[in-house]
């Protein structure tokens, strides 16, 4: 996938189109960028999944599920220190629902946003997304590429410091599946500062808070992240603190409760040869205000991931989480064979598990999975989900 550089300094992945670059410090500017910047994907995926019921069993069509994607995008360089960007994104079955009992087709224009560059000053505004490592509380995420969330308002980068980025931003609204959701009911939106220090050898150390103002019929919120990652020989090593706080009647998203939530993520991890391990422990308390402002799969490190048949955190009960990866690269650039596995126990109830073995390639210029995943957890709608998934992405 291309990434045109509209500006002459690479400040952060809050200026490229996808948003899901990480940051990059400016110690030589760039080359001049193309007139013209084009990038894409086309995807496909299958599924295949069981409920645990008599009504959701491997085999029934009504519980496997097809979609196809394609995304097309653009940047252009106006000139001036101005440019643009754009994105389309849809999903489509094909009319295959003779394998599949779920349908779902949907077309929607998921960024479109213009740039401005003086100095080592950036700012982006429209619709766009934002990436994961600098904004954990309101990020876009992707399936088979199409953006699942994006958001309306205005990103300043500054680099002038050494090895540091710097970002503002206010957001008006958030856009899941192509709808507009105003923050707190209201036009005066979120209120974010972050920044990223990298200054220190193979360490990157963010921080981001953001400030959601009451508007009179909705309360205040607010959420504080901070993260640190390093490298010491050959071990890999982070620590991660997060904290959420909304009073009654604040935006839905984030729940109608007034306990705050605040979770503490470790990770220990290393490399050998073609063999990689991570270990990730979390902490969270029972707080009831959600760690991802429109309500999904939060960016705290031990969440296994999102989509149907995930495991994710869920606010409301403390929790104690143990997450091992492990992997094994395949010589011969034949890919990699990967088992992520998950504990979860809660204060109140039995301990959630689950496993995801997978074997992801690439063929033929497109990027490949095949995954099985297994969770077990009586603690909530039933105590046992499966999911074999199908998967291939072409970037152009």
């Amino acid at each position: 996938m291309k990434k045109g550089l509209l500006l002459s300094v690479v400040a952060s992945g809050f200026i490229f189109a996808g948003g899901d670059i990480a940051p990059v410090q400016p110690v030589v500017p760039a080359a001049a960028p193309a007139a013209c910047d084009f990038w894409g994907s086309i995807g496909a995926r299958y599924e295949f999944k069981d409920g645990d019921t008599s009504t959701t069993e491997f085999g029934d069509k009504a519980n496997n599920t097809w979609k196809t994607s394609i995304v097309l995008g653009v940047e252009k360089d106006l000139g001036y220190g101005f440019g643009f960007g754009a994105e389309l994104g849809a999903y489509s079955h094909l009319g295959l629902t003779d394998i599949a009992g779920q349908t779902q087709n949907r077309a929607e224009l998921s960024q479109l946003y213009v740039t401005y560059k003086v100095g080592n000053t950036a700012v982006k505004a429209g619709r766009q997304a934002l990436p994961k490592n600098l904004s954990p509380w309101a990020w876009s995420s992707r399936t088979l590429g199409v953006l699942d969330n994006a958001y309306n308002g205005v990103v300043v980068v500054n680099t002038d410091i050494a090895n540091t980025t710097l970002v503002g931003a206010w957001i008006a609204s958030l856009t899941p599946q192509n709808n507009t959701v105003k923050i707190n009911g209201s036009d005066e939106g979120l209120f974010m500062l972050a920044a990223e220090y990298t200054g220190i050898a193979n360490t990157t150390i963010d921080t981001s808070a953001y400030y959601i103002p009451s508007n009179g019929a909705q309360g205040k919120a607010y959420s504080v992240w901070a993260s640190a990652e390093t490298k010491v020989s050959n071990i890999n090593l982070g620590l991660q603190a997060a904290y959420a706080d909304a009073d009654a009647g604040s935006i839905a998203q984030l729940g109608a409760g007034t306990d705050s939530s605040y979770a503490i993520s470790a990770y220990a991890g290393t490399k050998f040869d073609a063999f990689d391990a991570k270990l990730t422990l979390t902490y969270m308390n029972d707080g009831d205000a959600k760690l991802n402002l429109d309500g999904g799969t939060s960016a705290l490190w031990s969440d296994f991931s999102a989509g149907a048949l995930g495991y994710e955190v869920v606010p409301g009960n403390k929790q104690e989480i143990a997450k091992l990866d492990l992997g094994y690269t395949l010589p011969s650039n034949y890919g990699k064979v990967y088992l992520s596995t998950i504990a979860d126990k809660p204060d109140h109830g039995k301990t959630a598990y689950g496993a995801a073995l997978g074997y992801k390639f690439k063929v033929a210029g497109v990027n490949s999975k095949v995954e099985y995943r297994y969770i077990k957890n009586k603690n909530f709608t039933s105590s046992k989900n499966q999911r074999i998934r199908i998967e291939g992405t072409y970037k152009f």
